[in-house]
């Protein structure tokens, strides 16, 4: 065995350093296995970056996963979004795209119904630097404008995708114009889906979420009825979609 030398210390994890992942993971043990983080080694540009993230864990009343954080750690603000579930989510798993604005690591938290705390990080390699601030400008009439799919008919009991985007500058509010000005911040900052009276499923976005909030995600729907999915803008501004589900 070999000795550590003296004065060494243990690497600090990387949510330590982080308010509200601190906040998150509270006076849990964290386990390092269980989350999986699917994201390219490298992309050329991170201004919007395809990213994956889940969790392989039965999802019933006894024990589901309730939520998963996800933070890029060097831009200017940690949070990208955060991701509730429920037991009618059938599959704790998201696919969204996400602005990176450096090399850095991406970290993820899991939260279990159980209590258990899981975290999990990946690095990525970013060739351009700075996609936070960029001066790419965003050119649409179409804001707020979605587009939704959804399985023609869900199996009983078996997890069904739900694909959606909705039209959006996401403006981090650390842009400035040709003068100087600073350009307001306006972001979506709230998605839901629910069926019935219930919901199953929530994201918060914060500004490292691309333009064009795209979000895949999972459903099991007890019984054929209506979808409903929310976004809501900071400026209070809301859009909704309405979508039938069968199952059968």
């Amino acid at each position: 065995m070999l000795a550590r030398p003296s004065g060494a210390q243990e690497a600090v994890p990387w949510w330590r350093d982080v308010e509200s992942a601190r906040t998150l993971v509270g006076d849990a043990t964290p386990s390092t296995e269980g989350v999986w983080i699917d994201l390219p080694y490298l992309s050329e540009d991170g201004t919007s970056v395809a990213l994956g993230v889940g969790v392989d864990r039965p999802m019933t009343q006894e024990s589901y996963v309730q939520s998963l954080h996800v933070y890029a750690l060097k831009n200017p603000a940690p949070e990208v979004a955060d991701y509730f579930f429920s037991p009618l989510s059938g599959r704790a798993e998201i696919a969204t795209r996400i602005r990176i604005n450096e090399t850095m690591p991406i970290g993820v938290i899991a939260r279990i119904s159980t209590g258990e705390v899981i975290v999990a990080e990946r690095e990525i390699l970013i060739v351009t630097i700075g996609c936070l601030t960029n001066a790419a400008t965003y050119a649409t009439t179409d804001v707020m404008r979605t587009r939704v799919r959804v399985p023609e008919q869900f199996t009983p009991g078996v997890p069904g995708e739900v694909t959606t985007l909705i039209n959006h500058p996401m403006e981090t509010g650390l842009r400035t114009t040709l003068a100087g000005e600073t350009i307001p911040r306006n972001i979506v900052t709230r998605f839901l889906a629910s069926v019935g009276f219930a919901t199953v499923f929530e994201a918060r976005f914060y500004s490292s979420v691309a333009v064009n909030p795209y979000l895949r995600f999972f459903i099991v729907p007890p019984q054929s009825g209506e979808l409903v999915l929310r976004w809501e803008e900071d400026t209070g501004l809301a859009a909704i979609e309405r979508r039938p589900i069968l199952v059968g």
